[in-house]
């Protein structure tokens, strides 16, 4: 009888183990941009909570985007508001995407270490990314071409920057398009004559960082909107997020993950 007993707990036990090991499973993907603040707040997190597991994966904004109204993430990392189209063919699947603004960023221009060219205009921007100034010398620098340096259509940072500094005009056909920040930022930096642009988080002593119409991006430019090219980081949800997913954004909006923010090189909230 004595056995039976002890077999009976022990089956109870060896049941109950796998409920007991059981954690909650958050995924979310897209920007490249939002990437590191995911990652280093998702490991502060989980931490914390050991129960929970975040998986987070990049691929861009858009993949993020697409990932959320086909239900397979229940977080979409973005670097830009989704777009009009996006958010109707979202609920055309039944999905209400809910956005949540994480941290800010300014669109840093970026040129090779050596270059002295230190300010472009707005207009300079869009001159340089559509093909018409080809030549650094136009612009008060050497007589170098231009290696024009851009991110891929799926790209948050794309679309930010295609809005807020090309007025929606297409990138000349000779740009190379490249798949994240930090392939930009090593690009320029291996390149002389090159220039790019990348979030702030990704920024490095190997390039040149440009002001834009004379403001430097910072803290204070990108908080108050004087920098031309700042904007918020998002992350979206189906619907008001709820459960532990709503606990994981709550704590990167909190103190402590705001602080995480910082430390990745981006720009708090408040």
């Amino acid at each position: 009888m004595q056995h039976k007993v002890v077999i009976f707990v022990l089956a109870l036990i060896l049941a109950a183990l796998p409920v007991l090991a059981k954690k909650t499973q958050i995924t979310c993907s897209g920007s490249t941009t939002v990437l590191p603040i995911a990652q280093a707040t998702a490991e502060a997190f989980m931490d914390a909570n050991p129960n929970i597991n975040i998986s987070v994966r990049g691929g861009g904004s858009g993949v993020g985007v697409a990932a959320l109204q086909n239900g397979t993430v229940q977080i979409a990392n973005s670097s830009r508001p989704m777009k009009a189209k996006e958010v109707t063919q979202a609920k055309s699947k039944g999905v209400n995407p809910t956005p949540y603004a994480i941290a800010l960023d300014g669109i840093a221009m970026v040129a090779h270490d050596s270059n002295p060219v230190s300010n472009l205009t707005i207009a300079q921007i869009k001159s340089i990314y559509t093909g018409k100034i080809k030549n650094w010398k136009d612009l008060g620098g050497p007589n170098l071409p231009i290696v024009v340096i851009s991110r891929d259509v799926a790209s948050g940072t794309f679309e930010v920057f295609n809005e807020k500094a090309l007025g929606g005009a297409k990138v000349g056909a000779s740009a190379q398009l490249l798949a994240s920040n930090n392939a930009i930022v090593t690009t320029v930096a291996d390149t002389p004559g090159a220039i790019g642009y990348a979030g702030l988080g990704y920024l490095s002593s190997e390039v040149k960082i440009l002001n834009v119409n004379g403001i430097t991006p910072s803290d204070k430019t990108v908080k108050d909107g004087t920098y031309p090219l700042a904007r918020k980081l998002y992350m979206y949800t189906n619907g008001k997020a709820a459960g532990d997913v709503n606990k994981f954004i709550a704590f990167i909006q909190s103190a402590a993950g705001q602080k995480i923010v910082k430390e990745q090189g981006f720009i708090t909230l408040k």
